[in-house]
């Protein structure tokens, strides 16, 4: 299928075809990054930011549907993209086989986070939304997972909605997943990004982004909000500096990998600087305590 074609949409105007992506990684920033992209006069916004296609397991991958399913409203003549900003595709298992099924020549970006910042992030966010979901001591061993899963559980054993919520460790091997899309998509179709650099310069990062989509560079970058930032606390018990180091060792032989293929600089995260022993792991852990009453 060409991803970059129009299809019919009856009277009321035509439909786009998705045809790039932002896949990863969940509380990097992807939202600030999309929310700008989507004010580009050649890219259309969606109806969502997030489309969460190739992680639906209720579609049938034998035989989909992409011009039914996965198609948003042209809003304009003049546009050329449309972004499906899911940051969970990069870990989800068969996501990404999926989206080369679908488009085997798209461009996707990838924004990188510290893993134990990501991580506390990813709770934080959980407890601001239901205080249903478990506390720290039991997000970090109802999953605990040392490497990237491969397939995603039997529903009748386990919620997939709750795995979805509760792979907090999962996410952060970033390595892993790095070295799956590599074989699934050519080099040269990814960008990857690192969250603090694309804060800190943001104009740099999106004129970056908009050269690799093959768009014209914005003439004024619309100004940097920090979308979906979260909650400044939270109730619930804080990490321990155990609960650091232990997770920072858990990262380490991936953090490795993900430093030798994405060619990022990590030395300023805080899982480098802990497992390097420049960092005391009750620092960090009094850091994240902060947000926690």
């Amino acid at each position: 299928m060409n991803v970059s074609e129009a299809t019919p949409a009856g009277e009321g105007g035509a439909t786009m075809a998705y045809n790039y992506a932002i896949v990863g990684v969940q509380k990097g920033g992807t939202s600030t990054l999309a929310v700008t992209l989507n004010q580009h006069r050649l890219v259309c916004q969606p109806p969502d930011k997030e489309r969460h296609y190739f992680d639906d397991e209720d579609v049938d991958w034998s035989a989909p549907d992409y011009a039914r399913d996965y198609t948003a409203p042209r809003r304009a003549p003049v546009h050329r993209l449309v972004g499906d900003a899911s940051p969970t595709y990069l870990y989800w298992p068969h996501a990404l086989e999926r989206m080369r099924a679908y488009g085997p020549t798209m461009p996707l970006v990838a924004v990188f986070r510290d893993p134990l910042e990501r991580l506390f992030s990813h709770w934080v966010m959980l407890r601001s939304r239901n205080l249903a979901w478990p506390d720290w001591p039991d997000f970090l061993t109802e999953w605990p997972h040392t490497s990237l899963p491969d397939e995603v559980p039997d529903p009748s054993v386990v919620r997939t909605m709750r795995w979805r919520h509760m792979t907090g460790l999962a996410r952060g091997f970033y390595g892993e997943q790095l070295q799956r899309g590599f074989e699934l998509f050519g080099r040269q179709q990814w960008l990857l990004l690192e969250m603090r650099q694309m804060l800190g310069d943001f104009e740099s990062t999106i004129h970056r982004t908009t050269d690799f989509l093959d768009l014209p560079r914005f003439e004024r970058v619309p100004p940097l909000r920090n979308w979906h930032a979260g909650a400044e606390q939270v109730p619930g018990t804080a990490p321990t500096a155990d609960d650091v180091a232990r997770v920072a060792e858990v990262y380490a032989r991936d953090l490795a990998l993900f430093e030798e293929l994405s060619g990022i600089d990590t030395s300023a995260w805080p899982t480098r600087l802990v497992l390097d022993g420049d960092l005391d792991p009750g620092e960090l852990a009094a850091r994240f305590a902060r947000k926690v009453r």
